[in-house]
């Protein structure tokens, strides 16, 4: 079995999530469940548009979707663990928006987890993908450069 390495773009950092392992979260292994781990990912990725003045559901007028979600394990975190989601997004081109994110855990630092996704944007119309509009565009490429 080929191992996916996911390089994490440090200088692409948009935005830091504090979020917990809940008891909930936890998978008959006693650690962080596959599904859990998604949904981190989510609430981390909503947190880290917002901080752009951009909804998931609204990209310049354009809706998004998961076009593809690749996880690379790296440690395991169990409840009550303290983690920081980090969003990363190059500027992007295309028709989508590659987000990388991270989990580390808070008390020693370690990644739990390195992600990558496209979101493919679609245009509100036809419903087909569409170019990234320049305002999301932008807002991304001042966030990298701040």
């Amino acid at each position: 079995m080929e191992r996916i390495r996911l390089d994490f773009p440090d200088a692409a950092i948009i935005h830091r999530q504090a979020l917990a392992v809940r008891i909930t979260d936890m998978n008959y292994g006693r650690h962080l469940g596959h599904d859990a781990l998604v949904s981190l990912l989510h609430e981390a990725r909503v947190a880290a548009l917002a901080s752009l003045g951009l909804a998931e559901w609204d990209l310049g007028g354009c809706a998004s979707v998961v076009a593809d979600l690749a996880v690379q394990y790296q440690a395991e975190a169990r409840w009550p663990d303290a983690l920081v989601a980090e969003t990363a997004v190059r500027p992007p081109e295309g028709k989508a928006l590659t987000v990388y994110q991270r989990l580390r855990r808070e008390d020693d630092d370690r990644v739990v987890a390195t992600a990558r996704l496209n979101l493919v944007l679609l245009d509100p119309v036809s419903g087909r993908p569409t170019a990234v509009p320049a305002s999301v565009r932008d807002a991304v490429t001042r966030a990298g450069a701040a």
